[in-house]
């Protein structure tokens, strides 16, 4: 017999399109302070090592947090753990918002990465675990999917911001803040899919590992996400700059569109892998990620944005390809006792792929030039996806994979898939 509070609770969809969209907000908020970069630049007289600063930061959170307390909500509950983590969030957009300098805004970027690193985990168990019965794959492909649109949401909404005044942040900012309180509200009400642990205060150290019966998958994962998240870290943190300094091109949204069209290409490249099997997207990825860091050299040879945007859709096509193949894998070989502990793993490789190059980068540009600077990251990426697609390729020739997801067919072919 059903609780009476229970019976206040949303169904399985609503609460599967709540959590949806609190990733979706969550990464568009991740996304949302690059386009403003140049501007802070600007209006404070900062440098461009400082912006991979104040980028490298949120990361130095968001690992924090993910080391910390990422897989807090297998022990805790998935809901509590996610109302405080969109809490903090809307903590972090309120100091973006009344940011007055350089201190303000590494205060805002690490408040950032601790929301974004408490909820990573919680969200992707929680869209795995109220995913519909006849279609599995749902949840993974709405956790890589969903981040995917959020940051070309945030970068193409600020992009086009900054090109018509000169204080987005004083716009954006507010409305994040007030779209993650009601988001918090309504995660209240969402049921709860992972039951709090009855064990001593022991059982709830947080610790991020990978278990045994997951760890192959886990291994195999490892070159093809950080070929990607390092792309990724590229167009967040230098990418600005790069367009305007290097391929001279003084249209104020240029930046932010150019990293919208990274993140829409990642979009289709996530939703376009539920029709292959995971090693077959993976593989499919990371060949699409070595062409396109190839035209991203290209584009900053010979100073081109056209090819720039092209070699910015193919690569993306790759992460969205890679990440969410990953992700289904991984998914398959855990279960809800540490999904949130792997998952948080996945993110924790993620994450510092995504920052520590960047930062480096940003290191090197003072001496280097941001030209020869981009040329080495976009070689460096190039490298890890060029040994991500040989990887894919030695373990689809020694292990057998699963036919592609078709509409009807998904609960038989799972299994399959957990065997790919």
């Amino acid at each position: 017999m059903s609780h009476p509070r229970d019976r206040r609770r949303l169904g399985r969809g609503a609460a599967f399109t709540v959590l949806a969209c609190a990733n979706v907000v969550m990464l568009a908020t991740a996304s949302a302070p690059s386009p403003i970069y140049p501007l802070y630049q600007a209006r404070w007289g900062l440098s461009v090592t400082m912006l991979t600063v104040i980028f490298a930061v949120y990361v130095v959170g968001l690992l924090g947090s993910l080391l910390t307390v990422g897989s807090l909500s297998d022990h805790l509950g998935r809901r509590p753990v996610l109302v405080a983590a969109l809490a903090v969030a809307a903590a972090s957009t309120a100091i973006f918002w009344t940011a007055d300098g350089v201190v303000s805004l590494l205060i805002a970027r690490v408040v950032q990465g601790i929301a974004t690193g408490t909820a990573s985990g919680a969200l992707a168990a929680g869209l795995a675990e109220l995913s519909p019965a006849r279609r599995p794959h749902l949840g993974p492909t709405m956790t890589a999917v969903g981040a995917s649109i959020g940051m070309a949401t945030g970068a193409g909404v600020v992009g086009v911001l900054v090109q018509s005044t000169s204080r987005p942040d004083a716009y954006v900012f507010p409305v994040l803040t007030l779209i993650f309180v009601v988001l918090a509200a309504i995660t209240l009400a969402i049921p709860e899919t992972r039951a709090p642990a009855a064990a001593g205060l022991a059982s709830l150290r947080p610790t991020v590992r990978v278990p045994r019966e997951a760890r192959a998958e886990f291994l195999a994962s490892v070159p093809a996400l950080v070929a990607g998240w390092s792309v990724t870290g590229l167009f967040l943190a230098l990418t600005p700059s790069l367009v305007s300094n290097v391929l001279h091109v003084r249209f104020g949204a240029a930046g932010g569109l150019s990293i919208a069209a990274l993140f829409v290409a990642n979009s289709v490249g996530g939703l376009w892998s539920v029709r292959q099997t995971p090693r077959l997207a993976t593989l499919l990825g990371a060949v699409l990620l070595t062409a396109g860091a190839s035209g991203l050299a290209v584009a900053i040879a010979v100073a081109s944005l056209a090819i720039f945007v092209g070699g910015s859709v193919i690569a993306g096509l790759g992460v969205g390809l890679t990440f969410n193949g990953n992700l289904r894998a991984i998914t398959a070989v855990t279960t809800p006792q540490s999904r949130a502990e792997v998952f948080s793993a996945v993110f924790v490789i993620g994450y510092a792929a995504l920052s520590l190059p960047s930062l480096a980068a940003g290191l090197a540009a003072p001496s280097w030039g941001l030209k020869t600077t981009g040329y080495l990251y976009v070689g460096f990426v190039g490298a890890l996806s060029l040994g991500a697609a040989l990887h894919a390729a030695r373990s689809r020739t020694h292990r057998p994979t699963a036919h592609p997801i078709r509409p009807g067919r998904e609960r038989g072919r799972h299994r399959q898939q957990a065997r790919s």
